[in-house]
Parts: C-alpha cells; sequence; structure tokens
C-alpha cells in the first residue's frame, strides 16, 4: 500500500487552547485536516488554571469568526458580546464547545514532546523540505508515539513557564528552597485552602502587570475581611504616571478598572509599594522569608511570596527545527521589532500573519502567546489572524495569506511600565498577553496574564 503524501497528511496543532482551536477551525474550513494535540485532559486546560480570574476582553473579542461558523450548527450562540467572561466562562462555553465539534480532530493526553522533519536532525539539508515532520508525543500512559505532518502549528502558548523571581531571569538564591512560600499564580481565595494561606499574612506581591494589580485587589479586598492581612508590593521601578496603566482613559475599561483597584489598594493601606527593587536572593526567618535586592536592601519579613513577573516560551521540543528568533523577546525574527514591549502597546501592533511567522523551517509556525516569546502585549484577535493566514498559506492561497482581515482596537497605555514583567496570558491554554489575558494575569485579550491570552 502506497505511503500518502506530504499533502494528504495532517497538520499537528499544539495545544487546544484559544488560538490553537481557532487555528483547526480554519483549517477546517480550508478543507485540511487537523490534529490538535492537548498535553491536559480537556480544552483550555492551561485557561482553567486561572478560572477565577474574569478577563478585561468582553466576549465580542476573545471568539473566533472561524470558530463560530462551526458552532452554529450546533446551535451554540455566542454570549453576551458585551460581558466579561472569567477563564472558567471562556473553557467552558467556548473552548470545550469547539473541541468537542472538531471530535476526534482534538487528541488529549498528549503531550509534544519533540518535532523534527522524519529521518533528518536539524543539521542535514538534504531533501528537508520534502520531508514530512515527526512528530514526537508521550501519552497520558505513558505510551510514546509518532505522528507524520505535512506542518505543524505550536499554540502551546508560554503559561507552563512562568518567569522566575530572580531580576536577572534566573531564580533568586534560595527561590527554590522556598517553594513551599513562593506561588507564581494569582491566588483562587475562594478556595477556603488558598484563602487561608493569605488570611492575616504579609504577602510580597512582586510584579507590576494586570496579574499583579489583580493580585492586590484580591488582597485588599481579603484585607478587609481578615484583620493583618497585608501586601507587599515588589516593583523593580519607580512609580510613575503609567504605574497603574490608564485607568478611566484606558480604551479596555475593564483593565483599566483594574488598575485603579491596586492603586486604592496602595492608598487605602492595604499594600505598600518597595520600589526600585530587583531581587537576588530569599532567606529563611524561621518560618517567614525576606526578600534581598541586588543592591543589599532587604524587605521586612513576609509569610508568603507572589511572584508575577511574566512567562517565557517552552522551545525544548523545537530543538531539531530551524527557527529564527530574537535574540531578546524570543519572538519570530521579523515579528520581534513590530511587537516590542519598549514600544508597541497591544492596540498599536500591526495586524501579521504567515510572512512575519516564518521560520527558515517551512511550515513550522508559532502563533498565539507563544510567537511573541517574552513579550506581553499579546491579543486573542492577534492570534486568531494570525491562524487565518496561516491557514490560507498552507492550503496555497497566498493571496488570502497575505490580506490583512483584521483592525485593532487602540487599547492605549499597554506599553512602557512595568508591562515588560507582566506574565502571561490567558491563551495559554495555550498558554498568556497583555490584552487577551484575564483581567489578572496577562492574557492580553483582556484576561489575567493567563496563559493563553493577551492584553
Amino acid at each position: 500500500m502506497n505511503a500518502p503524501t506530504t499533502d494528504q497528511l495532517p497538520v499537528v496543532v499544539i495545544g487546544a487552547g484559544p488560538v490553537g482551536l481557532a487555528a483547526a477551525a480554519h483549517l477546517v474550513e480550508r478543507g485540511l485536516d487537523p490534529l490538535v494535540l492537548e498535553a491536559g485532559p480537556s480544552a483550555g486546560t492551561a485557561v482553567r488554571d486561572w478560572a477565577h480570574v474574569r478577563l478585561f476582553s468582553p466576549w465580542a473579542e476573545v471568539t473566533s469568526p472561524a470558530a463560530e461558523k462551526l458552532l452554529a450548527p450546533t446551535g451554540w450562540v455566542r454570549p453576551d458580546g458585551a460581558a466579561y467572561p472569567t477563564g472558567g466562562d471562556w473553557a467552558e462555553q467556548y473552548l470545550q464547545p469547539l473541541a468537542d465539534v472538531l471530535g476526534d480532530k482534538v487528541r488529549y493526553g498528549a503531550t509534544v514532546t519533540g518535532v523534527a522533519r522524519a529521518g533528518r536532525d536539524r543539521i542535514v539539508d538534504a531533501d528537508r523540505d520534502e520531508q514530512p515532520f515527526a512528530v514526537h508525543l508521550e501519552l497520558a500512559d505513558g505510551r510514546e508515539e509518532r505522528i507524520s505532518a505535512r506542518a505543524v502549528i505550536d499554540a502551546s502558548g508560554t503559561w507552563s513557564i512562568p518567569s522566575p523571581l530572580g531580576a536577572d531571569g534566573l531564580p533568586a538564591l534560595g527561590e527554590k528552597a522556598a517553594a513551599d512560600r513562593v506561588s507564581y499564580r494569582v491566588p483562587d481565595l475562594r478556595d477556603p485552602a488558598v484563602r487561608a494561606r493569605y488570611a492575616g499574612k504579609r504577602t510580597a506581591v512582586v510584579g507590576s502587570g494586570a496579574s499583579a494589580f489583580t493580585a492586590l485587589a484580591y488582597l485588599a479586598d481579603l484585607a478587609e475581611e481578615e484583620a493583618g492581612t497585608h501586601a507587599a508590593w515588589v516593583l523593580r521601578r519607580g512609580i510613575g504616571a503609567n504605574t497603574y496603566g490608564g485607568g478611566e482613559a484606558d480604551q479596555l475599561p475593564a483593565r483599566g478598572a483594574l488598575g485603579l483597584a491596586a492603586k486604592a489598594a496602595v492608598e487605602n493601606g492595604h499594600a505598600s509599594a518597595v520600589t526600585g527593587f530587583r531581587t537576588r536572593a530569599v532567606e529563611r526567618d524561621g518560618d517567614r522569608l525576606i526578600l534581598v535586592a541586588e543592591d543589599g536592601h532587604r524587605i521586612d519579613p513576609v509569610d508568603e511570596v507572589i511572584v508575577l513577573t511574566g512567562s517565557r516560551p517552552d522551545l525544548s521540543f523545537l530543538s531539531e527545527v530551524r527557527l529564527g528568533l530574537d535574540e531578546r523577546l524570543q519572538a519570530p525574527t521579523v515579528l520581534a521589532p513590530l511587537i516590542d514591549p519598549n514600544i508597541h502597546s497591544c492596540g498599536t501592533v500591526y495586524p501579521h500573519g504567515a510572512t512575519e511567522l516564518s521560520h527558515p523551517e517551512q511550515d513550522v509556525y508559532l502563533v498565539g502567546m507563544k510567537s511573541y516569546g517574552r513579550a506581553p502585549t499579546f491579543l486573542a484577535l492577534t492570534g486568531y489572524e494570525q491562524v487565518r493566514s496561516i491557514a490560507a498559506a498552507i492550503a496555497g492561497d497566498r493571496e488570502a495569506a497575505e490580506r490583512v482581515e483584521l483592525t485593532l482596537p487602540e487599547t492605549g497605555v499597554c506599553s512602557g511600565g512595568g508591562l515588560l514583567e507582566e506574565p502571561d496570558a490567558a491563551q495559554n491554554a495555550e498558554g498568556g498577553g497583555c490584552c487577551a489575558a484575564p483581567a489578572a494575569l496577562q492574557i492580553g485579550i483582556g484576561a489575567p496574564a493567563a496563559t493563553t491570552g493577551g492584553c
């Protein structure tokens, strides 16, 4: 029996989060065969990690048009476009129904451990582009498998690798030893066990993005009910005009309100700002922790530390394909200058697609939050446009691939200040950014800095 040609093979999509599932929807629309590989047990596994956090983008901005077309025959109706979903809402009311429609095109419990050209490591040039991709998996039961693919779209996000406490990008001395008192997520204070961890305690919140704002707001609410609850807000910079975001001038109102809530936490005495503090070490003081700065400054002992300093992409399983990545942002080299958070906000990033996301290795694409590397200015809408263009490119429709079909709203105040430290995006489901993220995590889409998210 003849082996299938490369064009007859599926397009492997890594990650069943918002952008990964949107990619699958666009591929189906193009008559192509997607295979979505999700490490978790359900759609939007990473998004479910911040199910308690509300996005700061409304429903109208966090669903893909191609996905809605696929869902329509089932009777699915998008929730009120002006309402703001939580991560849990997003996963249950949109991502899981979409994955269910895709059926056996989505596989759960399938962790991608490697991607390569069949029979070619990254060194070999001969006939390289003519070979299918070999995608190596580890299944939930421990078995290994290898799948052949015509193209690979990596929408695995950045949620799985939160940035460490150390200001140099490495774990602070003593950070690992203090792991029992250090968290890298916005706490769900609805959980009695989590609430007990922070109630009546002094907590250091490290970071200056939407996730940090969310944590400060949550702890301030807890302080109103539990005496002794206080946050030490640790910032690597000083407090300036943009520290709390755009406030009432922010064109993402929910995000502006989040910054104002963090400001109120400080003004009402529930949080105290520690500025210009770049952490070098964590020391034990009995049952408490002391953070030590690069300049030797020390903060008063705390009971807990919440580190919300961004996230970064896992590139380990892509080591045998040829990627062209910017040395600073770890984003595709053509895309990097367009998303540099020192210059751009979520709304000033020009919509982009297959051309900007291409690599030396043909038909490999990093999309969604992962395409932004360490930049936090990602919007879910941007990710949906990315995969529309890429699906067109894989189908051979270059005109559609190069056409821009998205106009982004100007979100105003994403750049500057602390967004460089912002953690993920909601999308990590695939993974997280500044504009599609949860109201707390990043997720740029308006979500918290979530994993698969954005601004």
